[in-house]
């Protein structure tokens, strides 16, 4: 956000008690002959993106003066919608499919609240599309008759786009094709489109991946003018660089990654005290070094926001030469850092920080599984090759072990949840799905993250400066009454008003037992999701009053701007003009990076829906045992116990009575036989069809198809 920009709005919150003409802005802001001009299409921007709002009279106002919010159209692929309001705290708004006004899944709206629907829900009409998401849909490409239409991959995105004759670029029934729209959807108009490119078959598996990241916007290649500019990077630190920094390189420093990481951003050193503590130092990389503010580099990183992973790929923030060359901390090579200094006593409690630019060279690459089998002495080759670590990771041991105490004393929520691990072949076929190990050297390291992102935080707290924080808001109280009573349903009772140790309490009471998985997810989902924030609320989840992400800027945005906040503090360069810089641009970044942070999760997500069903296309057919992971109106959702895999038993295919949804315990109930299905039970299913394209498994009954004798032949899609 521009800082004329926001003088205007400020000026509009708090000083204009209505509705401004041009004329009276002008006068208001004393704008000069010569610069009206420059002033008018500022307005007009602020208009078009939708911070100001242009009425009758040609006067402009803020639209939560006027019932109106500002925000992104989230479609849903039953037809209706919500209005995310780009001000963080405020409640979505339901847009039921009327009154969408051709706006398109992703879009920039303006939204007049017409109502409150039952439940206390907003009710809104879209008047106006401020910002389209999308020029260009993927999507499969149908012949109609005399035309075609192309169905977009997104069925969030509504609407299929007519193509005609002439601009189908010979594209063949049935493939996979990106469209660029010419003609917007309107009332009764449908939206019209050209075939820009013909993908490939939607049964390649290679297609289905290049769809996955066109759908959500991920490039998969740096342009040419970012790639110039990493070539003036060296690739070797030089004297010059290290000049003024902390001389670490003759402390025993280490970095602990997993078996195929190929960029190492974080490198940790400890020492015992004499007075029987800890001294910490947790080195990052300092990307900000090399990546400079306004650079092409800067820039593409800004749009990418954040690194995404696939099972078989990365797509990286920043180019290779970067993130796997001079940035990543390989061992035996000098590389510049940040480093974050804590030192704490015997029990853990932090008494003192300190921060600086500094200088490491990493003593060796060490993985999870090496430092696991090192700390519980499970192979003596290992142990005889990493003597020299050896006693130092006893230490760091020790030292997580009392940092994780004292979290748990703190209230921090803990969630243990199974995550799946898909294994790729050589020919990028899935090998197998198991589960994700996180072992004691995955929790070390974790709570010597959590350490030194919260020590950053809380110096910037302290000093009142412009900062982005990592924010994880508090369970609206509606999520909290629904979870009391669904745990009390298990014997489980905690106060709605007890914040995160209540939770962490219940957690604590099912760890072990059969319902503790079945606890874990409906708490999962009754939590608000962490966002950037330049407003520091604090992070629920950790028990944290000052929490952010200081320790991956090789491949999330945020933790690069942290640490350019960082150095502007340490090198005393925090002036009125620097701190009126961040006041203006933090809050915009903290949006962005949080919107780029969700899509890239909704794309990792897809990818693997899409594997786990190109594993299980020869499996049709076959019996599995599985647990209830959901509970829907329309029917049961199934997790393979062997492998990770969901699949959807539809209600219509439980034979044997009508079934009744209860929403708030999460079941579903024969109305006369009273036959319950609920979260966590176990069932016996057999795989009924795949849909690569839906990204969809069937499943059945197992026992409903011998109760009726009935045979279904599956299909593999």
């Amino acid at each position: 956000m521009q800082e004329a920009e926001k003088k205007i709005l400020d000026f509009m919150k708090e000083e204009a008690y209505k509705p401004m003409s041009f004329r009276e802005l002008v006068f208001m802001f004393d704008i000069k002959k010569d610069r009206r001009d420059e002033f008018k299409r500022l307005v007009k921007d602020m208009v078009r993106e939708g911070s100001l709002i242009k009425i009758r009279g040609g006067r402009y106002g803020l639209p939560e003066k006027m019932n109106l919010v500002t925000g992104e159209l989230i479609c849903h692929p039953d037809g209706f919608g919500f209005v995310r309001p780009e001000t963080g705290g405020e409640q979505d708004v339901f847009i039921n499919h009327r009154r969408l006004a051709g706006a398109m899944h992703g879009d920039t709206v303006v939204t007049r609240i017409e109502g409150v629907k039952q439940g206390g829900k907003r009710e809104g009409s879209i008047i106006r599309i401020t910002k389209r998401a999308h020029k260009v849909i993927v999507g499969r490409y149908e012949r109609g008759n005399g035309f075609g239409v192309v169905i977009p991959s997104d069925e969030r995105i509504l609407e299929e786009i007519i193509i005609p004759p002439k601009e189908t670029k010979n594209a063949k029934d049935g493939m996979i094709v990106s469209a660029e729209i010419t003609r917007w959807p309107a009332k009764n108009l449908a939206p019209a489109g050209k075939v820009l490119e013909i993908i490939g078959d939607p049964d390649d598996p290679d297609v289905e991946a290049d769809v996955i990241l066109r759908k959500f916007g991920l490039p998969n290649r740096f342009p040419d003018r970012v790639m110039h500019e990493v070539k003036s990077i060296p690739m070797q630190v030089a004297d010059a660089d290290m000049e003024g920094r902390h001389d670490l390189r003759d402390k025993l420093t280490i970095t602990i990654d997993g078996e195929t990481a190929k960029d190492f951003d974080d490198a940790v050193s400890v020492d015992r005290l004499p007075n029987g503590g800890y001294r910490l130092r947790v080195s990052i990389a300092d990307v900000s070094h090399y990546v400079r503010e306004g650079t092409e580099i800067d820039t593409e990183a800004y749009s990418r926001g954040t690194s995404v992973y696939f099972p078989d790929r990365c797509i990286p923030m920043l180019p290779e030469a970067l993130s796997n060359g001079i940035c990543s901390l390989n061992p035996k090579e000098d590389r510049l850092t940040m480093t974050a200094e804590i030192e704490f006593d015997s029990k853990g409690h932090p008494h003192k920080k300190r921060f600086y630019e500094s200088v490491i060279k990493s003593a060796e690459r060490m993985t999870y599984t090496n430092v696991k089998k090192l700390l519980y002495n499970e192979d003596e080759e290992l142990n005889k090759r990493y003597a020299h670590i050896l006693d130092d990771l006893k230490v760091m041991a020790e030292l997580a072990a009392r940092l994780s105490e004292k979290r748990s004393e703190a209230g921090s929520i803990d969630f243990d949840l199974p995550e799946p691990q898909i294994i790729i072949d050589i020919e990028g076929n899935v090998e197998a799905i198991v589960r994700s190990e996180r072992n004691v050297a995955h929790k070390l390291i974790e709570e010597f993250m959590l350490a030194a992102n919260k020590a950053v935080a809380e110096e910037f707290s302290k000093r009142e400066l412009p900062f982005i924080y990592r924010i994880h808001e508090e369970p609206d109280e509606d999520s909290i009454n629904d979870f009391i009573e669904f745990a009390s349903e298990f014997g489980l009772h905690m106060k709605p008003d007890g914040g995160p140790k209540a939770f962490q309490r219940i957690l604590q009471k099912v760890a072990g037992k059969k319902e503790e998985r079945l606890i874990n997810q409906v708490l999962l989902r009754s939590m608000k999701q962490a966002v950037y924030s330049e407003e520091n609320v604090g992070h629920f989840g950790l028990a944290f009053k000052d929490y952010t992400h200081f320790t991956s800027p090789i491949r999330r945005y945020p933790d690069l701007v942290v640490h350019r906040l960082l150095r502007t503090l340490l090198r005393g360069r925090y002036t009125k003009e620097k701190k009126e810089h961040w006041e203006t641009a933090l809050p915009e970044i903290a949006t962005h990076t949080s919107n780029r942070e969700r899509k890239a999760m909704e794309a990792e997500r897809e990818i693997a829906d899409l594997k786990k069903c190109q594993f299980m296309m020869d499996k049709v057919g076959e019996e599995f045992d599985g647990i209830i992971s959901g509970v829907t109106s329309f029917g049961l959702f199934v997790e393979l116990k062997d492998y990770f895999v969901e699949g959807l038993i539809h209600v219509s295919m439980l034979l044997d009575d009508y079934y009744r949804f209860d929403e708030k315990n999460h079941l579903l109930m024969g109305e006369g036989s009273k036959r319950v299905f609920r979260l966590a039970d176990e069932v016996r299913i057999k795989i009924e069809n795949v849909d690569l394209e839906r990204r969809r498994i069937d499943f059945l009954l197992a026992e409903e198809l011998k109760k009726t004798g009935k045979q279904r032949r599956g299909r593999g899609r």
